[in-house]
């Protein structure tokens, strides 16, 4: 958008009689003055000796102060040297291109303007045409408090955000955020997940009611119907699927031109969360071995300290609602099958698995779980022992095979399965080998009738792995 300007008309026209217009014609003259803010007259010493002006804006009439005056004199010292580069353009190729300097007019203020000179014939002066650049600046300077506005509001709205999510996760409710229009879930949070026996996420985009009853499904839609026409409705009992009786209530808001249900139920388990804490939990709270409960899918409801400082986090809130797997057995393998032998045998003890630190700790651990199926709220219970020195002094080889062919698995989606294949497998070949030339005390010939391979096979082996030593290379060429 082009900065406003004032009608060009000339309200100063050059003074024609002085010697240094003898070679500017007055029709020229007349042109110059209406294409450009201001002009000058320089001399071939850099004073200024002659001006016009082709606006009639006041701050511009000021300037007949600035005739007898160096050029240079008129401008701020940063622009110093822009006056000089001008004067010796024009001396060596009567012209000189575009350039910005900022004077200071008589009243103070700051000037900017753009000039380009051109030489007036032989005497040596040169004629300077300026648009005055002041609404421009404005409107630049507007532009970036502009962004710094949108900033501002862009971090304080991220802010806001990042409160809403905060209390949201947090909540020991369960709590659906509903699409107006579709009934759908926009978005739910943890104690939601922990609910239906699902992750969170998993929840979005299902429509509601979700596992309720004929009767619940009616008392949810009358909910919402009232919540919508009066902004406020009175709490009702609902019951899921598996029994399981909650309280509901519901408020309606308006987002992005969108209406929205925020879907609050509450489980008796939550409502007695403030109660006090029966002793036993106090006491597993304080156990040195570490204690989780989880839903049957294997969302954690609770753990104690022992547990946080296991897997390296500082906060119990910082565990609810995730998935024990993110922390304990390795990554999809070890947890399911769990969670699988305690639905079918109720209870398990003494599993050898490993807990994996949020901060990349790996420590081997000894699990016990049992399964309250038949519990008011269905859950699981893990005791986690560490048992990283009990096994610190026996064979190192399987729990550093398992964290090796870990490492591998991080490799998926960039490295192709053909390759990850010959990875593993060479990794597999080289682990059994050295097992074997343990168990034999680095007997070649008894590693090689351990693992069922010739010498010689084992001897190209050997080298390909890059386990052989001298000894070894000089017992194959006694062979």
């Amino acid at each position: 958008m082009a900065a406003p300007r004032a009608p060009a008309r000339a309200t100063r026209a050059f003074s024609g009689g002085r010697t240094a217009l003898a070679h500017l014609e007055p029709e020229a003259a007349s042109v110059l003055v209406s294409a450009s803010d201001l002009a000058f007259i320089v001399d071939r010493e850099g004073v200024v000796r002659d001006l016009a002006l082709g606006s009639g804006d006041p701050t511009l009439a000021q300037l007949d102060a600035w005739v007898g005056r160096r050029w240079i004199d008129t401008v701020v010292a940063d622009s110093r040297p822009k006056i000089e580069a001008m004067l010796r353009d024009v001396a060596a190729s009567g012209h000189s291109p575009k350039r910005q300097v900022n004077h200071v007019t008589p009243d103070g203020t700051d000037l900017p303007v753009a000039y380009t000179a051109v030489r007036l014939g032989e005497s040596g002066s040169l004629v300077a045409s300026g648009r005055d650049l002041r609404a421009l600046a404005q409107m630049q300077q507007r532009l970036v408090e502009t962004q710094q506005a949108m900033e501002r509001d862009y971090w304080r709205l991220r802010h806001v955000e990042t409160r809403y999510r905060l209390l949201f996760q947090l909540s020991s409710e369960a709590v659906l955020v509903l699409d107006g229009q579709t009934r759908k879930v926009v978005d739910a949070n943890a104690a939601a997940g922990t609910l239906f026996g699902v992750a969170a996420d998993r929840l979005v985009g299902r429509a509601a009611p979700l596992e309720l009853d004929r009767d619940g499904e009616r008392a949810l839609d009358r909910l919402l119907t009232d919540t919508r026409r009066d902004g406020r409705a009175d709490e009702v009992a609902l019951t899921l699927r598996d029994g399981l009786a909650v309280r509901a209530s519901a408020s309606c808001f308006r987002q992005d031109a969108q209406t929205l249900f925020l879907l609050r139920l509450a489980t008796p388990a939550a409502a007695r969360a403030a109660a006090p804490r029966p002793a036993v939990v106090d006491l597993l709270a304080q156990a040195p071995d570490a204690f989780v409960v989880t839903t049957p899918a294997g969302e954690i409801l609770s753990a104690n300290r022992a547990f946080l400082d296991l897997v390296e986090v500082g906060e119990e809130a910082q565990v609810l609602g995730r998935p024990i797997a993110d922390w304990m057995g390795r990554p999809g393998a070890d947890v399911p099958v769990l969670l699988s032998m305690l639905r079918k045998h109720g209870a398990l003890r003494l599993v050898a698995t490993a807990a994996r630190g949020q901060l990349g700790a790996v420590t081997e651990v000894e699990v016990s779980a049992v399964l309250a199926a038949d519990a008011e709220v269905p859950s699981v219970a893990f005791v986690i022992r560490d048992v990283s020195r009990r096994v610190a002094g026996g064979v190192q080889g399987a729990r550093d095979l398992t964290r090796a062919v870990e490492n591998l698995t991080t490799l998926v989606g960039r490295v192709s399965l053909p390759e990850l294949l010959r990875e593993t497998t060479e990794l597999v070949e080289r682990h059994f080998i050295e097992a074997a030339l343990e168990l034999t005390h680095d007997n070649r010939t008894a590693a090689a009738e351990v693992l069922g391979l010739s010498r010689q096979s084992l001897y190209l082996k050997l080298r390909r792995h890059k386990l052989s030593s001298g000894d070894a290379e000089a017992e194959q060429g006694q062979g």
